[in-house]
């Protein structure tokens, strides 16, 4: 055949697999509705969507308890990453039923929109307020596991069945409890999940106590504990119990120290989403108070972490915006032209929401947002009326609050107006900077796709990089001791500061900072100079804490530069080791391990890596550098929102969830303390 021909064929050939006809749709059946599309049920296929399934079970736990069945649930995560959640609740139904002619395991395991939550609202249904809704968590974790056992205890019975990566094992079992001691009522799941669904199943102890210690918060009086496996022999236990609820939790959150006493109110009442749709029942706890230490907005519904809001963040937007703006006019505590944004009035106010209700419209199945529009309304009008009140009952506790906004809303403003001016003359974008910025040292190309900067640690540091780089396309700029904390300072104290302005002059593409019309000032992404900033400093603690200061700087000021990959890490060696007349890095403990013994058997030399001040010319060619053999870490916003998080505990202002992260994880560094 010639070449025309077999072109000829192989196009055929293509058009044949290519086709789209009547045999070409299918269906997903079984577990595979789960287990080839599980970012469809856990809003991912990676270790989020993994959590989202543990969170899943938990859920049916807790409508048990809430229920009043049962005040102790116990979390056990072990080694292998399996995953067992015990209570006391009334046991799943597992046998015969008659009405829908199947057995129940079959329909809650392995049926998706099956279960017994559908009717709560009309007062039929074994619940009257549930978090579980749709009948889809545990058919959807039992498919996307590698295996599940379930027990249900029924005082003189035990039933189980037993599962195998979305597939049932075996037929019902049911054995009698003859044993009164041991007779029990409850549900105990045990599974692992599946690495073949998920892409990560790691779930981490800090996750887990944080998923117990919000159940309780909006659960009071029931006990949740969680066992988390250490090693083959030893479990840590930590247990969370608020007998008040939301009260207990406001008063942890600012220890104590809050600008107003911390006020809780109740709602109980019921309404439509339309007027033609059904009448639901709505009740809630909200407790809140102002805060000059720090600031939290929190909102639950039916047990669930409303992580993105929905209908109870508009809520408290319109009401605590609407009615401080109305108190401080007729106060007459404006001056001229003044007007409070929700920002201001956010900056200084702690408040928590749990509320409940009979009919719950969810954002999806993750179930971080509610959109229910009555729901929103009633919070409002609510909230609206006790704050008018509570306001003109208690004056002087109501002047403390909207002092501290105005204070808010004046700095703001204040500091916009300097920012926008010191940006203006300071920051934007130039293009001759090197002589006007102390100590720079240039590089001669001018290719901003090649061009590197150094950002090191004090004049030391500086001679030795300047004579350890390649002058055609690396510069250098020091720094002079521990830079401003971004995080917590004004944009007033920063924009004065020098050793920042200097930086951003010569990082040359301008700042982010948002103004009042919503614009970003004078950042220009296109007027970047360098290809790479890499931040550079000594591998010890006063270097590391240099080095997260400066990423302060680009975390707040230029988040863009981040999510652009133009940030790095320059790694420094811990260790140099000489035998003979060569000398070996080492970064980390490992790879002093590994390289000592490969030179096992010769005489060697250990010692920490000096300073980078104290290195040689060569040294720094060879180490940090050369872009053949330095090591740079990029980075990355992988998970923009747990960095926030990160920065903002250890570097923030949120006092009390940085004492709780030191108490959760000071032991894990207790052997790198200076004492």
């Amino acid at each position: 055949m010639d070449m025309l021909g077999q072109n000829h064929q192989k196009q055929e050939e293509n058009m044949a697999t290519k086709q789209y006809n009547d045999q070409t749709i299918t269906s997903l059946k079984g577990a595979d509705r789960v287990r080839k599309r599980p970012a469809v049920i856990f809003g991912s296929d990676g270790l989020e969507g993994c959590q989202h399934s543990f969170f899943e079970i938990l859920s049916n736990s807790m409508d048990e308890a809430r229920e009043g069945y049962g005040k102790v649930i116990t979390v056990t995560a072990y080694l292998d990453h399996t995953i067992e959640v015990d209570d006391h609740g009334r046991g799943v139904p597992l046998g015969f039923n008659e009405k829908e002619n199947r057995y129940n395991w079959e329909l809650i395991y392995c049926e998706l929109y099956a279960g017994g939550k559908y009717n709560n609202n009309t007062g039929a249904g074994a619940y009257k307020f549930s978090l579980g809704l749709n009948g889809l968590g545990a058919c959807a974790t039992q498919y996307s596991s590698e295996f599940m056992d379930v027990y249900s205890f029924k005082k003189d019975t035990i039933s189980e069945m037993h599962f195998k990566k979305g597939n049932p094992v075996g037929e019902l079992k049911v054995t009698p409890v003859e044993d009164k001691r041991r007779q029990r009522t409850g549900t105990l799941t045990r599974w692992r999940p599946d690495l073949e669904v998920f892409t990560d199943i790691k779930i981490t102890e800090d996750h887990f106590k944080a998923v117990l210690r919000k159940q309780a918060v909006v659960n009071k009086g029931i006990k949740l504990v969680l066992k988390y496996q250490l090693d083959e022999k030893t479990f840590s236990t930590s247990e969370y119990l608020y007998e008040n609820g939301i009260s207990d939790y406001i008063k942890e959150i600012t220890a104590g120290q809050s600008l107003t006493p911390p006020i809780f109110w109740t709602l109980e009442t019921k309404g439509k989403d339309r007027e033609d749709k059904e009448e639901y029942l709505l009740n809630a706890e909200i407790s809140f108070c102002a805060s000059t230490s720090v600031t939290r907005l929190e909102y639950y519904h039916n047990s669930s972490f409303l992580e993105h809001g929905g209908a109870p963040d508009k809520a408290v937007k319109r009401a605590f915006l609407a009615e401080m703006d109305k108190y401080i006019k007729d106060r007459g505590k404006y001056n001229k032209n003044e007007k409070i944004n929700f920002d201001d009035v956010r900056d200084c106010l702690v408040l928590v929401i749990n509320s409940i209700s009979t009919y719950t419209s969810y954002e999806n199945q993750t179930k971080k947002a509610i959109n229910n529009k009555f729901i929103e309304d009633a919070l409002c009008d609510f909230l609206r009326q006790k704050l008018s009140i509570y306001f003109n009952e208690n004056t002087a506790i109501a002047d403390k609050f909207a002092d501290r906004v105005l204070l808010n809303m004046r700095s703001r403003e204040k500091a916009e107006a300097i920012r926008v001016e010191i940006i203006n003359k300071k920051i934007a974008p130039q293009n001759d900077f090197a002589n006007s910025v102390e100590k720079f040292v240039a590089c001669r190309s001018k290719d901003p796709n090649r061009r590197e900067i150094y950002i090191v640690e004090g004049d030391s540091a500086l001679s030795s990089c300047k004579s350890g780089r390649d002058a055609e396309f690396q510069a250098v700029i020091p720094v002079r001791g521990k830079t401003l904390n971004c995080l917590k300072s004004s944009y007033e104290k920063i924009f004065k500061n020098d050793i920042i302005v200097d930086l951003l002059k010569v990082i040359g593409c301008g700042v982010e900072v948002k103004t009042q019309k919503g614009d970003k000032a004078t950042f220009r992404l296109e007027d970047l100079k360098w290809h790479r900033i890499i931040i550079c400093t000594d591998a010890d603690e006063d270097g590391f804490q240099i080095r997260t200061l400066l990423l302060t700087i680009f975390f707040r000021l230029l988040p863009s530069l981040i999510k652009e990959g133009k940030v790095f890490i320059a790694e420094t060696p811990l260790y140099e080791i000489t035998a003979k007349d060569k000398t070996y890095f080492a970064f980390n403990e490992p790879e002093k391990a590994e390289i000592l013994e490969k030179l096992k058997g010769q005489k060697v030399s250990i010692q920490r890596s000096k300073g980078l001040g104290e290195n040689d010319s060569d040294m720094m060619w060879e180490t940090t550098m050369n872009p053949e053999t330095r090591r740079l870490i990029q980075i990355t916003p992988d998970d923009e929102n747990a960095t926030r998080v990160m920065f903002e505990t250890l570097l923030g202002d949120d006092i009390m969830a940085r004492k709780e992260f030191i108490a959760l994880n000071s032991a894990k560094y207790m052997s790198k303390a200076d004492i």
